[in-house]
This record gives C-alpha cells, sequence and structure tokens, in this order.
C-alpha cells in the first residue's frame, strides 16, 4: 500500500499519452432528436459536445485518442475524418475561417475507433480498449462531462499519475440531496491541497449511505491494472459492468488518489443543464457574447414583466 506521504515509484515516471472516450450510450433522455444522431453529437453553440472533449485531451497532451462507439454512431467517425469535397468548396470560396473549423477535428489527434458490440455498462466500454491501451497508463474521458476550456483539471491529474503511479480520479463536491446522482467516495487527506487517497467508492448512494459528498465526474486516469479488474468484476445493475466496482478494488489496495475539482464544469447529459452549457458557452464566446448577453438581458427582463400570454414573444427572432 502507498501511503500518503510515499516517494513517486520509480515506474511512475512513464507518460500517459492515451485517452479513451467511450461514446456508446443511445442517449434515450434526448430522445427522438438522438433517434437518428448520437447524442456526443448534439451541438454546443456550433461544435459537437464530443469534439470538446477530444480538444481536452490534446490540450493535455494526450495525441491518440481512441473513441468507444456502438451502432449508428457512424457521425462521430465523420466528423473526426476529412470531408474533402466540403474542404474543396471552401477552399475555392476562399473561406478559411469555415474551413479551418471543418478540418481541426480531424487534426486534433491520431483518432482511432472501436465499438463496444453490447451496451454492457461504462466498465465494458473501458474493457473494449485494452488491446488498443495494452499496458500503458490511460486517461478516461466521458463525453456528458465537459471542463472548461480555461481550467487545467486533466492536466494537474495527469501531474499526480506520474508522481504517485496509480489511479487518479476527478472528485467534485456536490450539494448533499444531490449524491445519490453520482459515485461518492470516501477518503483520507494526503498532505497535499486538493488530492485526497481514495479508500473507497459507493455508486449511487442514499444521503444517509454516503461517505462524503465528494462525487465522482467524468475524468479518470487509469492504471492498465485496473482490466484485471474489470475482467474480474461481476455485472451489476442492470447487467452492467461498472467501472466503479474495479476501481473500488484498487481503492482497497490504496492505489488511487483523488483530485478535487472546485472549477467550471458543465453537464450534457441532462436537458436542462444542456441548455445552460449552451446559454453559458455562448455568453463566453468574443464572437457571439456581447450581442447575446444583451439579447438575454432583455430577454429575462420581459420574461420578469410578462403578463397574461407568452412570456418573451415579443423578442422571437
Amino acid at each position: 500500500m502507498i501511503s500518503p506521504h510515499s516517494h513517486p515509484s520509480p515506474d511512475a515516471a512513464r507518460p500517459v499519452r492515451k485517452a479513451v472516450v467511450p461514446a456508446a450510450g443511445l442517449g434515450t433522455r434526448f430522445l427522438p432528436a438522438t433517434k437518428a444522431t448520437p447524442k456526443e453529437m448534439l451541438p454546443v453553440v456550433d461544435k459537437p459536445a464530443i469534439q470538446y472533449v477530444v480538444e481536452e485531451a490534446a490540450a493535455a497532451g494526450l495525441d491518440d485518442v481512441l473513441m468507444v462507439t456502438g451502432r449508428h454512431k457512424r457521425a462521430i467517425e465523420d466528423h473526426f475524418d476529412n470531408a474533402l469535397e466540403l474542404e474543396q468548396v471552401l477552399a475555392a470560396k476562399g473561406d478559411t475561417v469555415r474551413l479551418d473549423a471543418v478540418r481541426d477535428p480531424a487534426r486534433l489527434a491520431n483518432i482511432h475507433h472501436i465499438r463496444q458490440g453490447e451496451p454492457l455498462g461504462l466498465g465494458h466500454a473501458v474493457l473494449c480498449a485494452q488491446k488498443h491501451v495494452g499496458d500503458e497508463p490511460f486517461a478516461v474521458l466521458l463525453g456528458d462531462d465537459l471542463i472548461d476550456p480555461r481550467e487545467t483539471l486533466l492536466s494537474r491529474m495527469l501531474d499526480v499519475r506520474e508522481r504517485y503511479d496509480g489511479s487518479v480520479i476527478a472528485l467534485m463536491e456536490v450539494p448533499p440531496e444531490q449524491v445519490h446522482l453520482y459515485g461518492c467516495a470516501a477518503v483520507e487527506p494526503t498532505g497535499e491541497d486538493g488530492v485526497v487517497r481514495v479508500t473507497g467508492l459507493v455508486e449511487k448512494p442514499s444521503h444517509e449511505d454516503a461517505p462524503s459528498n465528494l462525487a465522482v465526474i467524468g475524468r479518470y486516469v487509469l492504471d492498465p491494472g485496473v482490466f484485471d479488474a474489470l475482467a474480474r468484476t461481476a455485472p451489476g445493475r442492470g447487467g452492467e459492468i461498472q467501472l466503479t466496482d474495479a476501481l473500488q478494488e484498487l481503492a482497497a489496495g490504496g492505489t488511487v488518489r483523488g483530485v478535487v475539482f472546485d472549477g467550471l464544469r458543465y453537464d450534457t447529459g441532462d436537458k436542462a443543464d444542456y441548455l445552460r452549457t449552451v446559454v453559458r458557452l455562448a455568453c463566453d464566446r468574443p464572437d457571439l457574447g456581447p450581442e447575446f448577453v444583451a439579447w438575454l438581458k432583455e430577454f429575462v427582463t420581459g420574461l420578469e414583466g410578462a403578463g397574461e400570454g407568452r412570456p418573451g414573444e415579443r423578442f422571437a427572432a
């Protein structure tokens, strides 16, 4: 067991180069929009949600990205491929801004794809990446969680992994009444600000049974030993293999740390949160923000002062 104040392992210096992005979910919460369109391809302003995730991985120096997809997810592969006909049209028009926007997804990283085959849970999706990852440490980024591009969460997690080996998970404080929506961690201090040792994990506990209000969010840096743990993990609720169960086994061995994140995170897995994400990121855009914020203020004022009828009707575009 690694003590909280142990020296880094000699093997800890092995760099993390690969990222795994599970993207095989059915997106049932967004039907009918996701009937024919992958939920990961829903636009957040003018980019699909999954592009933000790949950009985050690339910004942290991970230049090898494996997407674990499923049936009817071909649009994801197409988005991160070249679109020669479209590029030729834009080039002929001299539209370099849109041309770069079209080319950028394919230039972010070396992107690979594999199909999960059966919807057997997040743990099974990660296990599908074993052949590609091999015996290297790797990151896992969930597409429903967007981390603001100005944050450095993933880079910090990679630094903790480099110094201490083992696995690293991202944690975030949530209100006690929301702990039942997340996996929650039991932790011990390490003496390092914002870094804890994870001693246990509970998947979606009741408020009374939660070991803390530190919830696991969708960023992981995993030791390749997680594959052996996943192979031993029996299917749980719904017949799915849970990544949390495998991490619980590793945590019992003292090799899991948590980085407590208090920055900007956007949840695109819920309709209301998705809408809030679009509004927030649109407000932050220098090309859209000033005009959009001005309209938004006017719109909200109209809602507050609206009487009978349809609030905001007179502000329709």
